[in-house]
């Protein structure tokens, strides 16, 4: 089943990757009306990285996370088969 599951995680994280960019350009247009720093910018505050790492690190987490676990419940609605780790199999 983890074959099978591969194409739907590779275009599901893509997925998310574009949708956490999305959010997280947006939020950061609240926190700030200049572009987020680059941690390769010599000139950029730290404090101002840090809350742009952060912030950027949160959003892309929960979104890929969320879509993860999306795609692997209608992965398993589909074909009644869970992809990964399933502790109630282990149990039995």
């Amino acid at each position: 089943m983890k074959i099978l599951f591969a194409p739907i995680s590779i275009g599901a994280g893509l997925l998310a990757g574009f949708v956490a960019q999305k959010i997280f350009e947006r939020l950061w247009a609240v926190v700030d009306d200049e572009e987020p720093p680059e941690p390769d910018n010599r000139e950029a505050p730290v404090v101002k990285l840090l809350v742009a790492l952060a912030i950027e690190g949160a959003v892309f987490r929960l979104v890929k996370g969320l879509t993860d676990r999306g795609a692997r419940k209608g992965f398993a609605a589909l074909t009644g088969a869970w992809p990964g780790d399933d502790p109630a199999r282990e149990d039995a």
